[in-house]
């Protein structure tokens, strides 16, 4: 068993020794949900102040509203009551640093872990590649507040959609923990 399962495991028997969330409702409490990174040092639990049952957090590499994530935004307003959205990036995403060509490049020559340094990504070991990431769009970021009215305009003009749903666009600043509103992205995003 690896150490980090070891410390997982324990972390968890630990948490269900002293659970008492056992009775929280399936709907989200305060009835929003925050699409956001992936990124370990986004906290949406300490950043937006919820517990447990509070809201729903849907994350993924970005924040981007992609297709999975608007499935997962329609079926928590649709079956479960959520009427607020926050679309939430950050600085210093990891997402701006390499582009759609890049990733499918590294991908085609390897599988394995890839490193950056001062001429950029390259791969440590070139075997077992797939030239499938070719066919991926990797929802990278080029311009990080145009990519966050970019998601929310995309989300508030799904068809799937509620049109009477609040969309709010978000920076989180990863030096100071704030997070900044992108006017442009909340106004896209503003109940129809």
């Amino acid at each position: 068993m690896s150490q980090i399962l070891n410390e997982v495991l324990n972390a968890n028997a630990e948490y269900a020794a002293h659970f008492d969330k056992g009775d929280l409702a399936l709907p989200p409490g305060r009835k929003f949900a925050i699409l956001t990174c992936m990124d370990a040092r986004l906290d949406p639990a300490k950043y937006a102040g919820l517990s447990e049952g509070d809201a729903h957090v849907i994350r993924n590499a970005g924040g981007r509203a992609s297709d999975d994530a608007i499935r997962s935004l329609v079926i928590s307003h649709k079956l479960l009551g959520t009427q607020e959205w926050f679309v939430v990036h950050h600085t210093d995403c990891g997402m701006e640093f390499f582009t759609d060509k890049i990733m499918g490049d590294l991908l085609n020559d390897s599988l394995h872990t890839a490193a950056v340094g001062e001429n950029g990504w390259h791969n440590v070991q070139t075997e077992g590649g797939s030239a499938e990431g070719k066919y991926i769009d990797w929802l990278t970021i080029e311009d990080q507040t145009q990519s966050i009215v970019d998601d929310v305009r995309r989300i508030r003009q799904h068809s799937l959609v509620a049109k009477d749903i609040a969309i709010y666009g978000y920076l989180y600043d990863v030096k100071t923990g704030k997070l900044i509103e992108i006017p442009a992205a909340t106004a896209a995003g503003k109940p129809l």
